[in-house]
């Protein structure tokens, strides 16, 4: 990895870095000693998916290593432009669930909510990368309709904040809307699903522990974590906080080829999780969204693959292997061959 030293960035409050993160392919190749000629083609790439990623996830990846498992998730591709059958903008068919602005509602119990589009970093597998943020993005006094969905909705038991990432919203933000999901009587949990603990460990702040605790639901947050190098002294400061604060941590991972697609890395990173005080979720399938298929593992691939991890782990630290389809009612677990 690249010297652990003190740069400006480390004593940036998060907003800053979060401003300042490298959203230019130049400025992040030259951080790592890469070739930027080496790479054509690149901005139609860029056209459909901007570059975002912070400088605490960059100071992870290893210097003058095109295959750094850690840039690849973020490094623009120009094969990201062709067209595969089957790579489509909405993989989980989310528009044909999304009631009222804002909030999503697949399954039984449970609803999701787009807190906010912002996001600290951009992983070109990302299935919202097509997502239409701007119709479904409410501000804070918007949020009433998708409130009272929820309070006429008495099976709706839990209440997923998601994004973008909703830790890139102010504490502020986050304080008023989860007091106001607080209120609905039949709501029991709050889930938080997250990357900043891994690319902007800044962001677990004191005040942010409070806003997250501070009220009557069960708090869950689950964080998405691919590689163990994601997993530094910081992250792991991080989420030592997070569950101090008493924050329940679940982790879920995409299965990415040539990434984390095999045994030795997932058996890795479950050993590493958990030493971190996070219990391993899911093992993801990639959602099949356009510009992504080059991340695609095959369904038989990853099933022999999650039969070796569960030959070396105990069962607590074996995720669980699934697929999103977007017309069940829920996700699909995969059988190991």
């Amino acid at each position: 990895m690249i010297p652990l030293i003190t740069t400006i960035w480390q004593t940036e409050s998060w907003q800053r870095q979060m401003q300042q993160m490298i959203r230019d392919p130049g400025q992040l190749f030259s951080r790592l000693n890469l070739d930027l000629s080496a790479r054509p083609g690149l901005a139609e790439a860029l056209e459909q998916f901007p570059l975002r990623v912070t400088e605490a996830f960059v100071a992870k990846m290893q210097a003058g290593d095109w295959n750094d498992p850690l840039l690849l998730q973020v490094l623009p591709q120009a094969q990201e432009t062709n067209l595969h059958a089957g790579f489509v903008d909405d993989p989980l068919a989310e528009l044909e669930a999304n009631p009222v602005p804002g909030l999503i509602h697949k399954y039984h119990g449970r609803v999701l909510l787009i807190t906010t589009s912002a996001c600290a970093i951009h992983c070109r597998y990302c299935f919202r990368r097509n997502f239409p943020y701007n119709e479904n993005n409410p501000s804070q006094k918007d949020w009433q309709q998708a409130l009272d969905y929820i309070a006429a909705h008495p099976e709706i038991h839990e209440v997923i904040l998601s994004g973008g990432d909703p830790l890139a919203a102010s504490d502020d933000y986050l304080d008023r809307l989860i007091s106001r999901i607080a209120d609905i009587p039949h709501v029991e949990t709050l889930r938080i699903h997250t990357r900043l603990p891994l690319v902007l460990p800044a962001r677990i702040t004191a005040e942010l522990l409070t806003v997250l605790s501070k009220h009557r639901l069960t708090t869950v947050m689950v964080i998405h974590c691919n590689h163990p190098n994601e997993l530094d002294q910081a992250s792991i400061d991080a989420l030592n906080a997070l569950n101090d604060a008493k924050i329940q941590l679940l982790n879920q991972t995409v299965l990415l080829r040539g990434i984390n697609d095999n045994a030795e890395t997932l058996i890795k990173l479950s050993h590493r999780l958990f030493a971190s005080r996070v219990l391993p979720y899911y093992l993801h399938l990639l959602d099949k969204v356009r510009g992504a298929s080059h991340f695609d593992v095959a369904e038989a691939q990853a099933q022999t693959l999650m039969r070796d991890v569960l030959a070396s782990l105990p069962g607590y630290l074996v995720p669980r292997l699934v697929r999103e389809d977007p017309k069940a009612s829920s996700k699909r677990p995969l059988a190991l061959l």
